[in-house]
């Protein structure tokens, strides 16, 4: 049960169950205004001065994020990369902070370029390994753990309530990057994260019609305080338009994600017995590696997200995504649209991810139809 003895379902679905008051509209109105009025003893005794720091239209998504995610406040981006840079923004030169060795490679090239040139200590890690975790943790300077879970595009499974504790420990903060689970799956801040991240682009708003992302905070602390003060100074705020649209997104979001999810496991299953797939990598299958510690943390369902590795190698996957027609070849995931992407040749040279390896993101299609267009690129 969430607040108000409502379901998480219930909060999503009626936007917090908010009616506007003056006209008695259902749907938050849109708040296009950048400035608000002063005033007569230039204060701002309605509580907005200017949008670059806030905005009605926020209120409605970021509100209703917190309630799902079980936190204190949230604050919205103009992109993931946008929230996820913020946090690491908020802390000082010399601090040590630990990643996972895998993860979303536009923040990994980020981290281990701007943020070593200024002055930041980045150690990748394998989060789902806790030894490795516990050993690369330096009490007194390790200021940040971040893990994402599952983790793109190997979907890797770490031990949030684990690495929370062993974070703690050495006095450093856990950030959870949860966009694949969404608070469908998965509450970070109730296995005892500090703050979840999502790339709100994907899952959240789920139409690919909005680029976005948030932050939510287990507590106001001073930490959180100079996040929302890069926010408001670099300026990586949303749009209001987009704030709306995201909005929107969140009311279906339970309805999309459990039909993603349950479509994602009937293809793993199915693809899983392929002659020319030699491996699929799903926490839902139980020989998974990640696939107990999935068991214990998500709920519901383990995501919409997949990848196989094709027979014959980086040529074999690359024909195989040419011959695939309602799969769209695309950059992205999480919308009401399956798409596919062969991932080592989007992330370059130094990518990790093996060559044979193509990334399905499920859409809301029947599971059958994507099935038989797979089939047929397969051979």
């Amino acid at each position: 049960m969430a607040e108000g003895g409502l379901r998480p379902e219930t909060l999503a679905a009626h936007a917090l169950g908010r009616v506007d008051e003056a006209t008695g509209a259902i749907i938050p109105a849109i708040h296009p205004s950048t400035t608000y009025e002063r005033d007569a003893d230039l204060g701002y005794s309605r509580g907005r001065c200017y949008s670059r720091a806030d905005n009605p239209t926020y209120d409605a998504a970021a509100d209703t994020l917190t309630a799902l995610e079980g936190g204190a406040r949230t604050l919205l981006f103009a992109s993931g990369m946008a929230a996820a840079t913020a946090v690491f923004q908020a802390l000082r030169p010399g601090d040590h902070v630990l990643v996972p060795k895998v993860m979303y490679w536009a923040l990994r090239a980020w981290l281990l370029d701007s943020a070593t040139r200024w002055g930041m200590v980045v150690e990748p890690v394998e989060t789902t390994d806790l030894t490795a975790v516990r050993a690369a943790l330096q009490p007194g300077r390790t200021r940040l753990v971040w893990v994402e879970s599952p983790a793109n595009p190997l979907w890797s499974v770490t031990d949030i309530a684990a690495v929370a504790e062993l974070a703690h420990a050495a006095g450093a903060r856990l950030v959870v990057d949860s966009t694949i689970a969404t608070p469908v799956h998965t509450r970070p801040l109730a296995l005892g994260a500090d703050i979840v991240m999502h790339s709100a682009t994907k899952y959240l708003n789920g139409h690919s019609d909005v680029v976005a992302g948030t932050l939510t905070a287990a507590r106001e602390d001073e930490f959180w305080a100079r996040i929302k003060a890069v926010q408001v100074q670099i300026g990586g705020v949303i749009g209001p338009f987009e704030a709306w649209l995201l909005q929107r997104g969140l009311r279906t979001l339970f309805a999309r994600v459990r039909w993603q999810s349950a479509s994602a496991q009937a293809l793993a299953e199915r693809l899983s017995g392929h002659a020319k797939v030699v491996h699929v990598l799903y926490p839902g299958l139980p020989g998974f590696p990640g696939h107990e510690v999935a068991r214990r943390q998500m709920s519901g369902g383990f995501g919409g997200m997949l990848s196989v590795r094709v027979a014959g190698g980086e040529e074999a996957a690359i024909a195989v995504a040419a011959r695939l027609g309602l799969w769209k070849r695309a950059t992205s995931l999480g919308g009401v649209e399956s798409l596919v992407e062969h991932r080592a040749s989007i992330e370059g040279p130094t990518s990790p991810v093996p060559r044979d390896l193509l990334r399905l993101s499920v859409g809301l299609e029947a599971t059958e139809d994507l099935y038989d267009d797979l089939a047929q690129a397969l051979g």
